[in-house]
């Protein structure tokens, strides 16, 4: 039977065990609704109830485009290079090491602004489940070779080409670019880092197809 997204919601309920806090991560190229998935995930385990499940995009780790001026990579915001891995390693070690009664902040993404924010995220004592969400999570090289190993599973999202750079594309368009800039932005810098991600797919424990995943905004 094609996989449902009632199926999803079971398999990350059944996640945490003994007691001890999981980590799910949600992977796939630029605009392929990862950000869409973890979000309907958590607002359907939470329902109405205490929140057990916290959402931890990896956007936070975004470099700040200062450090990225000082690198030299302003224009390649977006690639692994230009992200804080071992930050966001360290981070997912601390979820899952700390069972304590602190909150542990995780810095947010100003998609207004393109910059991150620090300390906008609380994951709370309660939760029991962290649904982290980003490109880059199955890559296999440098810093964020650590990261694979702290989470229980990875879903990588899965659309079909067409949709997801048309979806990719109107995203930077809702954010100030025109049209024409998110196009070139799109194929001069989303589409490489898509192809790297794409590479990734085979490392998943779940490929989660179109038909699965909750209605993406185009």
């Amino acid at each position: 039977m094609p996989l449902t997204f009632d199926d999803l919601l079971q398999r990350a309920r059944a996640l945490p065990r003994g007691g001890r806090r999981a980590i799910l991560g949600i992977a796939g190229s630029p605009g392929a609704g990862k950000s869409t998935l973890a979000e309907h995930l958590v607002r359907e385990l939470n329902g109405t109830g205490a929140p057990w499940v916290a959402h931890l995009p990896m956007d936070g780790f975004h470099l700040a485009d200062a450090e990225l001026e000082r690198l030299g990579l302003r224009d390649r915001k977006g690639a692994p290079e230009t992200f804080d891995a071992a930050g966001y390693a360290a981070l997912l070690t601390r979820l899952r090491e700390e069972a304590g009664d602190d909150v542990v902040y995780a810095p947010g993404f100003e998609r207004g602004l393109e910059q991150p924010i620090a300390g906008a995220i609380p994951v709370l004592p309660t939760a029991r489940l962290v649904v982290t969400e980003g490109n880059y999570l199955l890559l296999g090289t440098g810093s964020w070779s650590r990261v694979r190993p702290l989470v229980d599973e990875v879903w990588f999202c899965e659309l079909p080409e067409r949709v997801r750079v048309r979806r990719l594309v109107a995203r930077h368009e809702r954010f100030g670019k025109t049209h024409e800039e998110a196009e070139a932005w799109v194929s001069r810098s989303d589409e490489r880092n898509a192809e790297l991600v794409a590479s990734t797919r085979g490392r998943a424990d779940l490929v989660v197809p179109e038909s699965a995943m909750p209605r993406v905004r185009a």
